[in-house]
């Protein structure tokens, strides 16, 4: 406003100035004037000329009219000039600060100032750029006690922004851009109730970091070999886990467009809420199915990769199946996919099931202690029987991953989870 009135003083003294010419030139000429004039120009005869007053007063309101609407409609442009200013300056702002959704749909008033959007290959999508500084503030510098899990190089801290709103923020491996990259751009599009939700992510330098939602009860894998062993994983949840694991590679084989090959599922990517609902996340080596990846590296974790990609490096949607029949054996006998035998030995969980899972006298010799004669055993005997096809070494005789969630549905009871509609509704997504 200081600046509109800068502007508008030298138009008010121009005015100003503009009144006092206009008014000069129509000021009246005295009578003894036009007697002194008259009197030298015919001497012995006196002329009054009379100024009509009328007539001037019409000048001096023509001239206030002409500069009070030059003065009116200047302050008038030049309001409109510093509105239309301040106004796309004051939605800049506003877009700039966003407003993250989040788990819950709770609004994250005290974190809005510091995100910014990025748009992503999708015009429908974003994720949020999380601020350093925020981050390390929220970690308490990145602090150990703050540690969820860890992976190799990967770190997962708890971060708290305030009562109402934490996170999990992952730091990824410094020498795996690819991976990072692969992971925003494919969770970024992707949605679906068990799929983790990716909030943001933030690079700082040569460190890499992204930020989910919260899953309170850690992975699947800490749930079952941590130190706090499986003790709260009922058969029923661990049916329901299962369940929720099926839903998810469902979604990306036969919802979305292209298909998605997870290529990483284990039991250290299913991560499990407050109320151990599972949802898959680490999509870092994710890939479409049925494209041609050029100069593509073999990844994989050593006892959830299929047979056929370590052998000739084929890779299909059989082999995200192969994975999940690992991790539902894991779910039954409490074991690990590779048991140390010896100092240079091991032995995978499939090779010493496969013997037992098809004896039904030795079956409930090798589930878990903690589910043990808590189940029927006709649904023990059907889930093994989904476990034994997940793992054919042949991916030709595997069956589709909705078949296999169409077999396991029924045996979860219905408060559970045990019914055919999800809770949210399924669509078809185009990913291109």
């Amino acid at each position: 406003m200081n600046l509109l009135v800068l502007f508008l003083l030298p138009i008010w003294f121009l005015s100003i100035s503009l009144s006092s010419a206009i008014l000069h030139t129509a000021s009246p000429i005295s009578v003894s004037q036009y007697s002194a004039n008259a009197q030298a120009e015919s001497p012995g005869m006196q002329v009054v000329r009379i100024v009509h007053h009328q007539n001037l007063n019409k000048r001096i309101l023509v001239a206030l009219i002409v500069c009070s609407s030059f003065l009116g409609g200047t302050f008038l442009f030049l309001s409109y000039v510093w509105f239309c200013r301040h106004k796309n300056l004051w939605s800049s702002s506003s877009k700039s600060q966003g407003i993250m959704e989040v788990a819950k749909g709770e609004a994250l008033s005290s974190v809005n100032a510091k995100l910014n959007y990025s748009k992503m290959a999708d015009k429908n999508s974003s994720v949020a750029i999380f601020d350093f500084q925020l981050l390390e503030s929220a970690t308490n510098n990145f602090c150990k006690s703050n540690i969820m899990g860890e992976t190799g190089s990967r770190i997962v801290y708890r971060a708290r922004f305030d009562e109402h709103f934490e996170v999990a923020v992952k730091k990824a491996d410094s020498d795996a851009d690819r991976e990072f990259e692969n992971e925003v751009s494919w969770l970024s599009k992707i949605r679906h109730q068990n799929i983790i939700k990716l909030l943001g992510y933030c690079i700082h330098g040569e460190s890499r970091f992204l930020v989910y939602e919260l899953m309170e009860n850690g992975s699947l894998e800490t749930q079952l070999h941590g130190p706090n062993i499986r003790s709260s994983l009922s058969w029923y949840l661990r049916l329901r886990i299962a369940v929720d694991v099926a839903r998810a590679l469902e979604y990306l084989h036969e919802h979305c467009n292209p298909p998605v090959v997870h290529r990483d599922l284990k039991s250290s990517n299913v991560l499990l809420d407050s109320n151990f609902n599972a949802k898959l996340s680490d999509f870092g080596l994710a890939i479409s199915s049925g494209v041609q990846h050029k100069n593509m590296k073999m990844s994989g974790t050593l006892g959830y990769v299929a047979p056929e990609y370590i052998s000739h490096g084929k890779l299909t949607d059989k082999s995200d199946v192969y994975a999940f029949g690992v991790v539902l054996l894991e779910l039954l006998t409490g074991r690990k996919p590779m048991e140390n035998m010896s100092s240079n030995q091991y032995q995978s969980l499939v090779s010493w099931a496969m013997p037992q899972l098809t004896d039904r006298t030795k079956l409930p010799s090798i589930l878990d202690p903690f589910i043990r004669n808590t189940m029927d055993l006709k649904h023990l005997y059907q889930v093994a029987a989904v476990a034994v096809l997940c793992v054919q070494p042949e991916p030709s005789y595997r069956p589709l991953i909705t078949d296999v969630l169409h077999s396991l549905i029924p045996l979860v009871p219905v408060e559970l989870g045990g019914s055919l509609r999800a809770t949210e509704p399924v669509r078809s997504e185009n990913l291109n």
